[in-house]
């Protein structure tokens, strides 16, 4: 391992993801095919993979096996961990894979793997900053325990880590920040407050960190998907009969998502928003006046009074006077 970081166009493999792109037959019509697309950009680079045991983060570290040199995969399952660790193995002999079990809930443990990262030599190259928990439901009803962790995970240790991950990335004179955020951070979001808002602020803390860190030769992308089939709606889901936000037409296969988000990284680019549909979606919700997005949530809201049930107004005084 350089302890001086390692360019990121540097390449020992030669190898190829796919993407999507309207391309036209020879009876001159168009439609859309997987192309090629050279991932020689990541090769022998040192990623970090925050989430790596399932969703994104598990297809991040799939697709970035080929070429990548190292990669760090951080996790609360180990067991998860360990089993993708032999598969990535399969993939590429040659990857050199370090497996750290990590609670980014719990602030001490983060603090612990900074340090063990900055004492092992290890030069991270590209930081995806991809875990995150979900909460769906009204605040008023939430577990404050849940609602801490999300706010831990999904703001407070991806912002520690790239804090902690900068100054080595700036010593060794460049690199790569991806921050996994949602479309849902483009609106306030009922039933979904703080999952939103924490969504909001990654969007927003990668916007800025992007202009800061312009001239130094790191870039900085902020991913904004819509909805994607991984397990993350069950686990936001509070009960396991309870309907989750999931709209088809809006879909996009975790593939397709890692494969337009490592693009956009290659590019520079600022923000990427897989799907064209969902492209589309995004557009119309920002330019929507918040006026008429108040209506539409009191609109939604009297619905669901309406059908739910009577509440009682009893209820037992506190025991503990507080």
């Amino acid at each position: 391992m350089s302890e001086t970081g390692r360019s990121l166009t540097c390449s020992r493999f030669s190898a190829a993801v796919q993407r999507k792109a309207l391309v036209q037959l020879t009876d001159g019509k168009f439609e859309f095919r997987w192309k090629p697309m050279k991932i020689s950009y990541f090769a022998e680079c040192t990623v970090l993979i925050t989430g790596a045991s399932a969703g994104l983060g598990r297809e991040f570290a799939r697709q970035l096996a080929q070429v990548a040199g190292s990669l760090i995969l951080v996790a609360r399952r180990q067991d998860r961990l360990k089993t993708l660790e032999l598969e990535l193995k399969l993939i590429n002999p040659e990857l050199e894979i370090f497996i750290q079990q990590v609670d980014l809930q719990n602030e001490e443990d983060v603090s612990r793997f900074c340090d063990w990262l900055e004492e092992s030599g290890l030069t991270v190259d590209v930081l995806i900053n991809n875990a995150g928990l979900g909460d769906y439901g009204k605040f008023g009803d939430a577990d404050w325990q849940r609602i801490r962790a999300m706010l831990q995970v999904n703001m407070v240790a991806l912002t520690y880590l790239t804090y902690r991950i900068l100054p080595a990335m700036r010593k060794g004179g460049g690199g790569a920040i991806l921050n996994v955020s949602s479309i849902a951070g483009f609106v306030p979001m009922p039933n979904g407050a703080v999952y939103a808002a924490t969504k909001a602020y990654v969007t927003s803390f990668s916007e800025a960190l992007r202009a800061e860190l312009r001239a130094l030769n790191i870039s900085v992308t902020v991913l904004c998907p819509g909805p994607v089939p991984t397990e993350f709606q069950e686990v936001a889901a509070r009960t396991s009969d309870q309907e989750t936000i999931s709209v088809n037409l809006l879909t996009v296969p975790v593939q397709e998502v890692v494969r337009e988000a490592l693009t956009a990284v290659t590019r520079h680019r600022a923000r990427v928003v897989p799907g064209m549909m969902v492209q589309v979606a995004a557009t119309a919700i920002l330019f929507v006046p918040m006026f008429l997005k108040r209506l539409f949530f009191d609109f939604q809201s009297l619905r669901e009074s309406e059908y739910a049930p009577p509440r009682s107004l009893d209820f037992e005084p506190s025991q503990t006077g507080h």
